[in-house]
């Protein structure tokens, strides 16, 4: 408020900075809300780390969808990126945001299906997200948070669903799957952030060993990077943190939800020596829908030699 004792023109100055500081600010949570959670992007990396003379694997990273029926902006990138045509789609959780959102992540996620596809559940995949203070993401993770008592999501038939659409669930599994010419064991893992999280290893190479090692999880804590880093992983994926979702200028995370630094929560990063591939996701919960410098993200990662 402008101080009634100052002079007229400081008066006027200090109301108009006052306004400018409304405007900028409302400007911005507007572009949050309105604008940068439907600037659907895809992000493009490659990754050696298949033997000399293998042809090249191109996996399609898809994560924390948090779909809400009528998301029709995400639906069709999601359509998109079907023209792709991934070796394999990789599904790192936190799929559903609304109680009656199965059906309607079904069709986003159709034309996916059309290829070989892994997945492993996050929070909100079993747990509808809940009215509560978005900031709280500023300040620390959501980890500790109760969720026995939030409702229960259609998890299971959620999964059945994949499964019947050919997609394999590496939840606490190991699986060993053929793709592309290309041997591929992966050591998938339940939400670390729920602490859900049973490490099964990798395969046993009764059958030789395979072209490739790959870690799958939601949230990549720093305890599950490590023991995929133990058990021999060549790469890991995973999403969760958003990117960070609320940014600095220049896409700076604040927070990354879990206790990996926020300086390194997104983009391929290596954690001793293993390449991590860490999504910002495609969407967010319907209780704090914003984004800002982090927009929404699919990533196809070229795997070669």
């Amino acid at each position: 408020m402008a101080d009634p004792t100052a002079p007229a023109p400081v008066a006027r100055s200090l109301a108009a900075a006052g306004a400018g500081l409304f405007a900028a600010g409302a400007g911005t949570l507007a572009w949050a809300s309105l604008g940068e959670r439907r600037r659907f992007q895809l992000r493009q990396e490659t990754v050696r780390v298949l033997p000399e003379g293998s042809r090249p694997v191109r996996i399609l990273h898809i994560s924390d969808l948090h779909t809400v029926p009528g998301q029709e902006a995400k639906k069709r990138f999601v359509h998109s990126l079907a023209a792709l045509r991934p070796d394999l789609v990789i599904d790192t959780g936190d799929n559903l945001s609304h109680l009656r959102a199965l059906p309607y992540l079904l069709e986003i996620l159709e034309p996916l299906f059309a290829f070989r596809g892994v997945y492993v559940p996050g929070s909100n995949c079993y747990f509808a997200p809940q009215p509560k203070n978005p900031a709280r993401y500023l300040w620390r993770t959501t980890s500790g948070e109760k969720s026995d008592e939030a409702p229960r999501l259609p998890t299971e038939d959620m999964h059945r669903a994949f499964d019947e659409r050919g997609w394999t669930g590496l939840i606490n599994r190991a699986e060993r799957l053929s793709i592309a010419d290309t041997v591929i064991d992966f050591s998938g893992v339940d939400d670390p952030h729920l602490r859900f999280d049973r490490h099964p290893g990798f395969p046993l190479e009764q059958d030789g060993p395979a072209h490739v090692r790959i870690g799958v999880a939601h949230a990549p804590y720093v305890r599950t990077l490590d023991r995929f880093a133990a058990d021999g992983a060549d790469i890991v994926f995973a999403g969760h943190t958003h990117g960070g979702q609320v940014c600095l200028p220049g896409g700076r995370a604040l927070v990354s939800n879990c206790d990996l630094d926020p300086a390194i929560c997104k983009g391929l990063i290596s954690h001793k020596g293993v390449p991590v591939n860490i999504s910002q996701g495609l969407g967010e919960s319907r209780f704090a829908p914003v984004r800002l410098f982090c927009p929404p993200q699919a990533v196809l990662v070229t795997l070669t030699d």
